[in-house]
């Protein structure tokens, strides 16, 4: 089976087999979330560094530099402009607009939930564009790396949502929607891919710094917004080091 295609539905698939988790263990404390939070910032952090940003640096040359530089740059700006421009989920919740302004567990939540829907699709894009590569390893690695953290992401997406009393229904349209994200950005990668290899590199390091910006703008600050850094920083290095024993490993 093309590995693509295996790609797009592990990383669906993932996302949804933790959406799924969430609707059972619906009562997740803050040190859990936070803990969960950080590991899966480890493993997005090392995949965008080895499995992405590396190898756009290894396949130029000393006078290309600038090339996965400005790819790196253009990653953070592009998820930075998604944060400015997209509105707020409020219509989709089934909740009204003034018990929305005026909800503000339920608005946390809904930012939350709209981070981690608006690095879905350039986290597939991620996966997806390695495979026009030479070395399928780091491709597969980063693809591994991604369904890995989809599941206890999946899960601490749906926890928080059923307890600000979004329906189970509008719940779970809202999980099949974030894990339509990654399929397709898987796809959109490839094949952006293959109309130009020469610009691979650029690509390679857009995605990765498009999820260097998640991490940092969003992750990290979540995990740490509760009193629980310790436990979600070690998380982070687990799922850090976990990453490099896969590529490694596979290698």
């Amino acid at each position: 089976m093309n590995p693509v295609l295996i790609t797009a539905i592990g990383v669906g698939v993932s996302t949804l087999f933790g959406s799924a988790l969430g609707f059972f263990i619906n009562n997740v404390s803050h040190k859990t979330n936070d803990t969960i939070i950080g590991f899966c910032s480890g493993v997005m952090l090392s995949a965008a560094i080895l499995g992405l940003i590396m190898p756009a640096f290894e396949g130029v040359s000393n006078e290309m530099l600038w090339l996965p530089v400005l790819g790196v740059v253009a990653g953070a700006l592009l998820l930075n402009i998604l944060d400015l421009v997209t509105p707020h989920l409020h219509h989709i919740t089934g909740k009204d607009q003034e018990e929305h302004v005026n909800n503000r567990q339920l608005n946390r939540v809904l930012l939350f939930v709209l981070a981690i829907a608006l690095h879905k699709f350039p986290e597939g894009m991620a996966a997806g564009v390695g495979f026009n590569g030479e070395n399928i390893d780091n491709a597969m690695s980063v693809a591994i790396g991604i369904s890995i953290q989809n599941i206890p992401e999946g899960m601490v997406v749906i926890s928080p949502l059923l307890l600000a009393g979004i329906s189970r229904l509008r719940t779970a349209l809202i999980a099949v929607a974030i894990g339509f994200l990654d399929v397709s950005g898987v796809f959109f990668g490839y094949y952006l891919g293959v109309l130009s290899l020469q610009m691979l590199p650029f690509m390679l390091s857009l995605a990765g710094g498009a999820m260097l910006y998640v991490v940092s703008d969003e992750m990290i600050p979540e995990s740490h917004a509760h009193g629980y850094q310790k436990p979600a920083t070690y998380a982070l290095l687990l799922g850090f080091v976990l990453m490099i024993c896969i590529d490694r490993l596979m290698s």
